[in-house]
């Protein structure tokens, strides 16, 4: 039986581990003759490791934002030509990765977060991997972590990161498709924008799953808002679910962790809006939904770079907190010119997508695993010839 390793990273529940679910159960639903695994190289690693980097990180970008948007920029988003500053603790998670690609003996690697997928691209290079490796992105850019030489695959967000992959480290058009960020299968394609009902408008606030972003401060603001609706998305942060419920309004109903995705895409079809962070994964089940987009807020960082992106592109809505919150969504969501634009804009962006149905991307990953004994030469591959996309 062939076998899948999938590569985020940290124990916290995020889109990188979102992505490398989403595969894993397209696989489960569409074949039952191979095997599937996710594992965090840092717990692998050292368990108590993982848990104080994690632990450093929220509390990094929760009390000191500005402090990790530097860093961030700094060392992850840097120019082609700068060097990466990982060679003190690289030789230790370079020996940690070649001992579980030894433990695992993988057929395929597929990698949903930078890190790992660095670590391959240098054990490929050096002539220590010769399995085929797949880079899924999870952010609408790519960070300069991300492994580029090696890369038998790369799944990409979007038509525009292809071309800068192309243009700036020369990767093989053959090597690279456009997916945009892969949701679950069980969030269904939306191909018209369904029409508001009468009444109220029904919008759903996300993002209180982490107690970051201030989805609670921004609901509070809507205590008095008359004209609409609003289901706010709690998560596992039982603090903020049980403040919104102490506040007994009918136009405002917190909701608790959803597990399941067939429940969660529900819940799209019952809104009329969302409201959220710009993180890769809910950003693209809302446009896969067509959901106008509401931003209230962005961690630094990632969220901010995906932000930037999102807006010149006008697939996003960005509310202006000292501003009306009830007059802004209103002026939107009644618009028809506004939302013309924007649907034009939902189009654009997904006409740029080249792979999106799920049998397609099973079809190309049983194509690369019965490959495997031909890619042994720095990871190149031709897939345009044996698969029709």
């Amino acid at each position: 039986m062939k076998k899948i390793l999938f590569l985020p990273l940290l124990q916290m529940q995020s889109g990188h581990h979102q992505v490398a679910e989403a595969l894993m159960d397209l696989f489960k639903h569409h074949t039952d003759d191979i095997s599937l695994k996710k594992i965090d190289l840092l717990s692998y690693t050292n368990k108590s490791l993982e848990k104080v980097i994690t632990k450093g990180y929220l509390n990094w970008i929760r009390y000191a934002p500005d402090t990790y948007n530097i860093a961030y920029k700094s060392f992850f988003y840097v120019p082609p030509t700068k060097k990466q500053a990982f060679k003190w603790y690289q030789p230790l998670f370079l020996k940690k990765m070649e001992q579980l690609i030894a433990e695992e003996k993988p057929d395929l690697l597929v990698c949903t977060h930078g890190f790992p997928s660095y670590l391959l691209s240098k054990l490929k290079m050096k002539g220590k991997c010769d399995i085929p490796i797949i880079n899924v992105y999870t952010d609408f850019f790519i960070n300069s972590v991300w492994g580029k030489e090696g890369i038998d695959l790369h799944f990409l967000p979007s038509q525009e990161v292809k071309e800068r992959l192309s243009t700036r480290y020369q990767i093989p058009d053959q090597q690279m498709i456009v997916t945009g960020i892969p949701v679950h299968e069980e969030i269904s394609k939306t191909v018209k924008r369904k029409q508001p009902k009468d009444g109220r408008p029904k919008i759903l606030l996300s993002g209180g799953n982490s107690g970051l972003g201030g989805l609670l401060k921004l609901a509070e603001e809507l205590k008095s808002s008359s004209n609409l609706e609003f289901l706010v998305l709690c998560g596992k942060n039982k603090k903020l679910y049980d403040e919104i419920l102490s506040w007994d309004l009918d136009h405002i109903k917190p909701l608790t962790y959803l597990s399941s995705r067939s429940e969660m895409n529900l819940l799209y079809e019952e809104v009329d809006a969302i409201v959220s962070k710009p993180g890769g994964v809910t950003i693209s089940e809302a446009i896969r939904k067509r959901l106008p987009i509401f931003v209230h807020s962005a961690l630094p960082g990632q969220e901010e770079i995906n932000l930037q992106y999102l807006k010149r592109k006008k697939l996003v809505f960005e509310l202006d907190h000292q501003s009306s919150l009830e007059k802004q969504f209103l002026s939107v969501l009644k618009d028809q010119n506004r939302m013309n634009h924007w649907e034009h804009a939902v189009d654009s962006y997904q006409q740029g997508i080249k792979l999106d149905k799920p049998e397609k991307i099973v079809e190309l990953f049983a194509n690369i695993l019965d490959q495997k004994k031909s890619v042994r030469h720095l990871g190149f591959v031709n897939y345009s010839s044996p698969l029709r996309i």
